[in-house]
């Protein structure tokens, strides 16, 4: 079984991917509306948030060497190369 991200590990991911917290939120999901939701959250309370609910986080983000997209769309992938 795998071992969800680490704060320290989601916020390089994220930097790698040069994304911010809220703009990988899933909002539709029942943890969004129960600890985001109203909340003025700061990016490093989302990154807690994120690495306590992976639920929330959306998939997938590729990495490859220093690079990371979120890969939702095939056509992002040739961002890594």
């Amino acid at each position: 079984m795998e071992q969800p991200l680490s704060v320290a590990s989601l916020k390089r991911l994220l930097q790698q991917a040069r994304l911010r917290p809220s703009e990988v939120l899933r909002t539709k999901e029942g943890a969004y509306t129960q600890q985001v939701v109203g909340k003025n959250l700061s990016d490093d309370q989302l990154l807690a948030v994120m690495a306590k609910h992976p639920e929330l986080i959306q998939r997938p983000i590729v990495v490859r060497g220093e690079k990371a997209v979120l890969a939702r769309e095939i056509g992002k992938l040739a961002e890594l190369i």
